[in-house]
C-alpha cells in the first residue's frame, strides 16, 4: 500500500496499473479491500473500516486517488467531484505524430454497456454524453523502430467512460498499450493491462478543514521510462 496522505478523515494513496478502484469479484486484489485490511492493522478495533469510493480509475490505468474514511467526508467529497471542484490531470503516452502542441477536443461519446466500450458519435444520438478535454505535449521520442511516441498532460473537464482512451484514439493518437482503443494493440498480448496513462496529478478541498490539497507523482513504470 503506497500512502501519499492520510488522516482521520481520507487517505491518498497511488493505485498501481492491474488493480481495481473498488471492490472486485473473485479473488483479485483491489484497492478497497487492501485499504479496509490497512487500517484495520494500523488500529484494530474489531469493527470492519469504513472506505468510501469517492472516484474511480480503469484496472489498467495507474494514479493517485482519495478515499473517504468516514461517510460525512465520502459525501463531502463526492460533492467536489460532482460539482467539478476535484481537478485531475492525467500523463499519456501518444502514438503517432501530434501536430498541435496544445488542443481541445470537444466530443460526443456513446457507452455500450455489453460490450463496456465507448465511441464517437453524433450529439443527436440518444444516449450521447458531451466529453471535453484538454492535452499539452510535454516531450517526444522516436523509437528504435521508426515510430513516434509522445508524453502529454491531459486535463479533463468531464468524466465520461474511457474519456481520454476515446477521444484521443478518435482523434488519431491512440494510447500506448490500449488493447481497446489502440489498433496497433488490440489483437495482440504484448504489455497486456499497461495502458500508458496515469493520473498523476490530485487537486481538492479538505472535507474538514476546507484546505486546498495537492497530490502529484510521477509515473516511473512501462514506456513511461523512455521519458
Amino acid at each position: 500500500m503506497d500512502i501519499l496522505y492520510e488522516d482521520k478523515h481520507l487517505i491518498v494513496v497511488w493505485k498501481p496499473s492491474g488493480v481495481e478502484s473498488q471492490s472486485a469479484r473473485g479473488f483479485q486484489a483491489d484497492m478497497v479491500s487492501e485499504l479496509r485490511r490497512y487500517i484495520h492493522n494500523a488500529s484494530p478495533n474489531g469493527k470492519e473500516p469504513y472506505v468510501g469510493v469517492i472516484h474511480r480509475l480503469d484496472k489498467p490505468v495507474s494514479g493517485i486517488l482519495v478515499y473517504a474514511k468516514d461517510k460525512k467526508s465520502a459525501a463531502a467529497l463526492s460533492r467536489q467531484v460532482s460539482e467539478g471542484h476535484m481537478e485531475k490531470r492525467y500523463l499519456a503516452v501518444l502514438c503517432g505524430k501530434v501536430d498541435k502542441n496544445v488542443d481541445k477536443f470537444v466530443d460526443y461519446l456513446l457507452k455500450d454497456a455489453k460490450t463496456n466500450l465507448s465511441r464517437i458519435v453524433d450529439k443527436r444520438i440518444s444516449g450521447a454524453k458531451r466529453a471535453e478535454l484538454e492535452y499539452q505535449v510535454l516531450k517526444s521520442r522516436e523509437t528504435d523502430s521508426g515510430n513516434i511516441l509522445t508524453l502529454a498532460e491531459i486535463h479533463l473537464m468531464t468524466g465520461r467512460h474511457h474519456q481520454i482512451r476515446v477521444q484521443m484514439s478518435g482523434h488519431g493518437l491512440p494510447l500506448w498499450g490500449d488493447r481497446k482503443y489502440n489498433p496497433a494493440f488490440v489483437k495482440t498480448q504484448r504489455d497486456a493491462g499497461n495502458i500508458a496513462l496515469s493520473a498523476y496529478c490530485l487537486t481538492f478541498f479538505h472535507p474538514a478543514t476546507g484546505k486546498i490539497m495537492n497530490f502529484c507523482r510521477m509515473p516511473e513504470d512501462g514506456i513511461f521510462c523512455i521519458f
